[in-house]
């Protein structure tokens, strides 16, 4: 019998002072068996640094990157269809990236775990030339500090600020220091 995902419910109040964005989200996710919650709260966090600050643009939304390899962790598409942003987390193969940059106006990736730095210097001579992609790295102790919070219902306060962002659900805070590997557009 195959395991069941859980269901995480998450209200998001973003303050996002380098981009002028203040918005509340209210998203529902699937922890996949064989995800962490440290990747579920990466996602979280992706979102909340990602998601469109018009309010009448399109929404960023969840695809299923764990499963399905032509589609990201989140996606965003404009109202004709076009792939406006891929957004991934973890460490993907050069060959998604450079795939997903074809497909896609923006592409970020947010890598969050210890061996980020190894994997980066894998890849990085074949991505330097893509122009739409941008990567993050999540300090290992802040991304595992994130998975701290998770819980099956959330309510998260993020707020940004000249690069430092600082995630809190009311009791327990966790700074962040995104480190931009290549590209700087969040």
């Amino acid at each position: 019998m195959a395991l069941k995902s859980t269901v995480y419910k998450v209200a998001v109040q973003v303050a996002d002072m380098d981009r002028a964005h203040y918005r509340d989200h209210a998203l529902t996710l699937a922890l996949h068996p064989s995800e962490t919650e440290e990747r579920l709260m990466v996602r979280v966090l992706a979102h909340a640094l990602n998601a469109p600050g018009d309010e009448h643009a399109t929404p960023l939304l969840p695809a299923r990157g764990l499963s399905d390899t032509d589609e990201p962790d989140l996606w965003q598409h404009d109202r004709s269809g076009t792939l406006l942003q891929w957004i991934e987390v973890g460490q993907p193969d050069e060959r998604r990236l450079a795939r997903a940059c074809s497909r896609s106006e923006r592409v970020v990736v947010y890598a969050y775990a210890a061996s980020t730095p190894i994997w980066w210097k894998g890849v990085a001579g074949k991505l330097t030339r893509l122009q739409n992609l941008a990567v993050w790295q999540l300090e290992a102790q802040a991304s595992r500090e994130l998975a701290g919070l998770a819980q099956r219902a959330m309510q998260l306060q993020v707020t940004v600020q000249d690069g430092v962002v600082w995630v809190g659900d009311g009791q327990r805070s966790v700074e962040l220091h995104p480190l931009a590997l290549h590209g700087t557009a969040r």
